[in-house]
């Protein structure tokens, strides 16, 4: 009896066959983790309601999202659905962080919205094993996060001083 109840544990807990497989999905996951982790960390800086543990959680789940049914043996022509109740499911996490106050008329959250599908986009890209261009959208990300405000400053200060 033990040694059935053994094997169904063996069985159970065979979903990686191999020690190269195990490095490919961990290396994936903490990837996934960190370049979340960077975005969620300009995020927290600016005090937003997301910061990095946040930003964390969605580039894993993300990438789990997709690991999870590569694991399984789904193709990758498959996967269209699987992507598109990530963006769905991130995109009503992302609302939650959009807040309107009408009386000063007023949006408050826009640029965390849009980190937290981004950060979402950059998770399933890695947990497909384009780790590559995920450093090249988080470095895109930062940038974007880190000159624009400086160009639009500019650019107010411009329009104030030709008044």
């Amino acid at each position: 009896m033990w040694q059935e109840i053994w094997t169904a544990v063996i069985v159970e807990f065979s979903d990686i066959p191999d020690l190269a497989t195990m490095t490919r999905i961990v290396l994936r996951l903490v990837l996934a983790a960190i370049l979340g982790g960077v975005i969620g960390y300009e995020r927290e800086r600016k005090a937003s309601s997301a910061g990095v543990r946040t930003h964390m959680l969605v580039a894993v789940g993300a990438a789990l999202f997709v690991i999870g049914p590569l694991q399984a043996g789904m193709e990758i022509s498959d996967m269209s659905r699987v992507l598109q109740g990530i963006v769905q499911g991130v995109g009503f996490l992302g609302a939650g962080a959009i807040l309107v106050r009408a009386g000063q008329q007023k949006i408050l959250g826009l640029t965390t919205a849009a980190n937290i599908w981004v950060t979402a986009g950059i998770g399933v890209v890695v947990g497909l094993g384009l780790e590559a261009t995920a450093i090249l959208s988080t470095v895109i990300v930062l940038t974007i996060l880190a000159v624009v405000p400086f160009i639009v400053q500019a650019s107010d200060h411009d329009d104030i001083t030709q008044k």
